[in-house]
C-alpha cells in the first residue's frame, strides 16, 4: 500500500524552498529573480540559494533551461501530484468543515442582501435613498 517517497516532505520543509516553489507558480524565473527574493526575505547568500535549487531540482519539484546566458526555472508538477495523492485520505478531516464554512457564507450573505433591501426601516423600498418620503 505505501509507496511514496516520503523524502518529498524533507525536500518542502524547508521554508526557503516553498517560498521558491510559490515563486514558480507563478511562472518561469530566472536563477536571478528568484536568488534576488529569497535573499531579500531570509536573508541568506546566493550560493545557499543555488543550493535550494539544486535541491528542488535533484527531487523532481522544479526544472531548469538555459535562455542563452539565463537559467530558468519552472516548477515540476508530478511530485507535487504524489503529495496531493498521499494528502487524499486526510481530506476528509477538512473537506466537511470547508464546505460547512461555504454554507454559512452564502447564508450571511444572503442575509445581508435581505437586510440591504430595507436598510433603516425593515421595509423593502424605504429605505435611504428612495424617492418616496412619507411627509408627516
Amino acid at each position: 500500500m505505501y509507496k511514496w517517497n516520503v523524502h518529498a516532505f524533507d525536500v518542502l520543509a524547508d521554508p526557503a524552498r516553498r517560498r521558491i516553489l510559490e515563486l514558480l507558480a507563478e511562472g518561469e524565473q530566472t536563477s536571478g529573480s528568484i536568488a534576488s527574493v529569497i535573499r531579500r526575505e531570509f536573508g541568506i547568500s546566493q550560493p545557499a540559494v543555488s543550493q535550494h535549487l539544486r535541491v528542488l531540482r535533484e527531487h523532481g519539484f522544479a526544472s531548469v533551461r538555459a535562455d542563452g546566458t539565463r537559467r530558468l526555472y519552472a516548477v515540476d508538477s508530478a511530485p507535487l501530484r504524489e503529495v496531493d495523492e498521499w494528502l487524499e485520505p486526510f481530506r476528509r478531516f477538512w473537506s466537511q468543515r470547508l464546505d460547512a464554512l461555504a454554507t454559512e457564507l452564502a447564508r450571511g450573505r444572503r442575509e445581508r442582501r435581505a437586510a440591504g433591501s430595507g436598510a433603516e426601516t425593515g421595509r423593502p423600498g424605504e429605505g435611504p435613498g428612495n424617492a418616496h418620503h412619507r411627509e408627516e
